[in-house]
């Protein structure tokens, strides 16, 4: 009889055992997640050791499909897990529709910055419309904001070389983050203070102007700056995007940096805006996703490999880490953005 019950209890023991085993590997199972990102931050996305460190850390991987901001926020989302705008705008518009994710958190930071050819920095320097300032080149966005909607010649400003007039190439502020963006920016240019409802009605007229005078507008921040590389500077003399693209350009892939540096110029709009990338959760399982970005070592890989400031105040710990001249060890001329409602209102009159 006891043989019996020792039989019986080592029988519960080991189903018991054999639960809990197959619970705790239950648990360390990888959940996939999916959504909407931004293109500007595939980059860290594909990096294969953020990849491993979340999956080692948070048994976890991230599947997404690219969309600009403000598509993947207005239109169908169905199915997906998270969304992974470029800005605190797109998700106050997501608010609006839809009311407050389960959670959102923001998780990457880089400014809004205009890249140029060499020369034609040179000769926004010399025209007073860009200047220098401790190794940084800044450009005053009023002057610069002027030359685009007065239709000024690039032959005016010392570059015959060039066709057309003065223009800044953009993404399509109705579908992209960084087009949106600029768009902001000039908004509140031309209000010489940020811009709301009241002021749109003077300025919108003056808005709409100067996106139809900068032409065909990608839809993609990451193409548009792929093609600024590639079409030299006819095609794109000046492109407006984030400080990110060029540091992680020049860290993953440093001899072709090593070739057209001298030939590149970042600028930094004074005053410029933030583009805060807000990871918004539509599930449980999305915001998991929030504590993986978050992880200490993955903040870190986000800023010495792909260029996204995660430090206090905008400052980053080495600039020089990344070969790149001109960086600007904290930004500090900032303005905030017009709020959800200007900006639905500017993207209704530019599309």
């Amino acid at each position: 009889m006891k043989a019996k019950i020792a039989g019986l209890g080592i029988l519960l023991l080991v189903i018991v055992l054999a639960s809990a085993y197959t619970l705790l590997g239950k648990s360390r199972e990888t959940t996939e997640i999916s959504g909407y990102v931004g293109g500007e931050k595939i980059g860290l996305l594909e990096d294969e050791e953020v990849q491993k460190l979340i999956e080692r850390k948070y048994h976890l991987k991230i599947d997404y499909s690219r969309a600009g901001s403000i598509e993947m926020v207005t239109e169908d989302h169905t199915g997906m897990d998270f969304l992974f705008p470029s800005s605190q705008t797109a998700l106050e518009i997501y608010e609006s529709q839809y009311g407050n994710p389960l959670k959102s958190e923001i998780v990457l930071n880089t400014p809004i910055v205009l890249y140029a050819r060499s020369v034609v920095a040179e000769a926004l320097m010399s025209e007073g419309i860009a200047w220098e300032e401790d190794g940084v080149c800044y450009v005053d966005m009023q002057k610069l904001a002027a030359c685009i909607e007065e239709g000024t010649p690039w032959a005016e400003i010392g570059l015959p070389e060039l066709y057309g007039n003065v223009s800044v190439s953009t993404t399509d502020p109705t579908k992209s983050n960084s087009g949106n963006m600029f768009a902001g920016l000039l908004a509140n240019t031309l209000c010489g203070s940020t811009a709301d409802e009241d002021s749109l009605d003077e300025i919108l007229p003056r808005l709409q102007t100067i996106f139809q005078n900068l032409g065909y507008m990608e839809s993609s921040s990451s193409d548009l700056f792929d093609q600024f590389l590639k079409t030299g500077i006819g095609a794109k003399p000046v492109v407006a995007g984030y400080e990110n693209q060029l540091l992680e350009f020049a860290e993953e892939d440093p001899d072709t940096w090593q070739q057209v540096k001298d030939d590149i110029r970042i600028l930094y709009p004074s005053p410029t805006v933030w583009s805060s990338h807000v990871f918004i959760a539509l599930d449980e399982q999305g915001s998991a996703g929030i504590d993986a970005l978050m992880d200490e070592e993955v903040q870190k890989m986000a800023w010495d490999r792909h260029g996204f400031r995660t430090g206090i105040n905008g400052s980053a710990s080495d600039t020089g880490q990344f070969g790149v001249e001109g960086i600007a060890p904290e930004v500090t001329r900032v303005m905030n953005m017009p709020d959800a409602a200007t900006m639905e209102r500017i993207i209704e009159a530019l599309e």
